[in-house]
Parts: C-alpha cells; sequence; structure tokens
C-alpha cells in the first residue's frame, strides 16, 4: 500500500465514506487517514454530516403536511 496522499483522500473522501471507491483506493485512503490529522478530522465531520443526513431521512413528517403536500401534487 502507498499514501494517496491529501488532495486525493479529500478529492474521493465522499466515494470513500460511501464504500464507492476501488479495494485498492479504500485501503490507500485508511492508510492516509491514519496517518494524517487533517484528512481525519474532515473524514470524521463527513461520518457526522452522513449520520445526521441518515437520520433526517428516517423521520416522518406530519401527516398535517403529507396531506397538503399529496393535495398540491394530486392537482398539479
Amino acid at each position: 500500500m502507498t499514501d494517496c496522499g491529501c488532495e486525493k483522500a479529500k478529492a474521493e473522501l465522499e466515494e470513500y465514506l460511501h464504500r464507492e471507491v476501488s479495494d485498492a483506493d479504500f485501503r490507500d485512503i485508511t492508510e492516509h487517514l491514519v496517518n494524517c490529522e487533517d484528512c481525519t478530522g474532515e473524514h470524521l465531520v463527513g461520518v457526522a454530516l452522513t449520520l445526521k443526513v441518515k437520520q433526517a431521512c428516517q423521520e416522518k413528517a406530519p401527516e398535517g403536511l403529507l396531506a397538503a403536500v399529496r393535495s398540491r401534487l394530486a392537482g398539479a
């Protein structure tokens, strides 16, 4: 494995978070994150943001709001 460097790690961070990079790139970025405090900080922000978005997407809208949206869509 080789350290991919900050530029690649930051450029592919979103794909890395969702495991959308090749196995080799995943290993290289992981190795870089272990050794780079700056990129590790960005990775942790990305992880936290991803978790918050997942949580928000699981919440249900109030029934009144759903009814209003459905009504507007039906009229469109």
